[in-house]
C-alpha cells in the first residue's frame, strides 16, 4: 500500500533527471504515470535534451514499480500538442489527480546579451510551458471531483537574483522561474474551490543533465560564478534529484493536505546568503 494508490499523475520533462526521479517515486507510492517529454533537441538550447530511449527507460522503471505508464511525446510550448498528449494519457489511465510541471531548460554559460531566440525559448518553455501544463491538466482534476495536487518545479533562481550576469540566458531563466511563483500563487487561489492544492519547489543546482553537460561545465570552468552555486551547508555543490523528489512527494501526499500556496526551497541554504 502506498500513499498515492489509485491516483494518476502527469509529469512533464519525465524522460530523465528530476522528471524521471519524480515519476518513479510517485509510482512507488502507487500512482500511475502519464510521462510527457519533448524527446528532441531545441536549436537555441546548447546541450542535448532527452531522447525517446530516455522516456522509454522512465516507463520501464515505472512498470518495474508495479504501476501503469503512458509515454507521450509533446512540447510544452505547444498547447494543442500538450492537450492531445495529456488526453491520450487520460484515455489510457483515467482522470488526473496529481500534476508535476517539471519540464524546463537553461543555458548557463551562454554570455550573449541580446539573443532573443535564447530568451524566448527559455521563457516559453519554463513559464508558458508551465501555464500550458496547468491548462491541459487541471480540468481533468476538476472533472474527477475529489481534489488534487499540482506542484510547479521552479528554482532558487525564482526567489533570488543571485548569479545574474546580464546574459539573455540568465535574465530569461530568473524571469521565467520568478514567473512560475506567480503562476503558483494565482493558481492556488483559482483552484482552491475545487480542493486542488498548488505549490512550487525551488531547488538550487541539481545533478541532472541540464547542469552536468559539456557546455555548462566548460563555461562554468571558464567563467566561474560563485553566486550561482554557493551554499550555506558545507560540501554540497549540487543537490540530488531525490532531494527534490522528497519535497514533491510530501507536497502531493495526504501529509500535506492543508498545504497550498507555498514556495518550498530545496537549496542547502543557497537563499540564506
Amino acid at each position: 500500500m502506498g500513499e498515492l494508490d489509485n491516483t494518476v499523475a502527469v509529469v512533464t520533462g519525465a524522460a530523465r533527471g528530476q522528471g524521471r526521479s519524480h515519476a518513479v517515486a510517485l509510482a512507488e507510492q502507487g500512482a500511475d504515470i502519464i510521462a510527457v517529454d519533448i524527446c528532441a533537441d531545441i536549436d537555441a538550447i546548447p546541450y542535448a535534451l532527452a531522447t525517446k530511449a530516455d522516456l522509454d527507460e522512465t516507463v520501464r522503471l515505472v512498470h518495474a514499480a508495479g504501476r501503469g505508464a503512458v509515454p507521450v511525446i509533446a512540447d510544452v510550448r505547444d498547447l494543442a500538442q500538450l492537450d492531445g498528449a495529456v488526453q491520450a494519457g487520460i484515455d489510457a489511465l483515467g482522470e488526473i489527480d496529481i500534476v508535476i510541471a517539471n519540464a524546463g531548460v537553461v543555458a548557463i554559460g551562454d554570455t550573449e546579451t541580446r539573443s532573443e531566440p535564447v530568451f524566448n525559448t527559455i521563457v516559453d518553455t519554463n513559464l508558458k510551458g508551465v501555464w500550458h501544463t496547468i491548462l491541459a491538466t487541471v480540468p481533468s482534476i476538476v472533472r474527477k471531483g475529489r481534489g488534487g495536487s499540482v506542484v510547479l518545479i521552479s528554482s532558487s533562481q525564482g526567489l533570488t537574483g543571485k548569479g545574474g550576469d546580464g546574459s539573455a540566458a540568465m535574465f530569461a531563466y530568473a524571469a521565467s522561474k520568478h514567473g512560475v511563483l506567480g503562476l503558483m500563487r494565482s493558481a492556488a487561489n483559482a483552484f482552491a474551490q475545487h480542493s486542488i492544492r498548488v505549490n512550487s519547489v525551488h531547488p538550487s543546482g541539481v545533478t541532472t543533465p541540464m547542469i552536468l553537460n559539456d557546455f555548462v561545465v566548460n563555461r562554468m570552468m571558464e567563467n566561474p560564478n560563485p553566486a550561482v552555486s554557493q551554499m550555506l551547508l558545507p560540501g554540497v555543490p549540487l543537490v540530488e534529484p531525490q532531494d527534490v523528489t522528497e519535497a514533491v512527494l510530501w507536497l502531493v501526499s495526504p501529509r500535506a493536505r492543508y498545504v497550498t500556496g507555498v514556495a518550498l526551497p530545496v537549496d542547502a541554504g543557497h537563499l540564506v546568503m
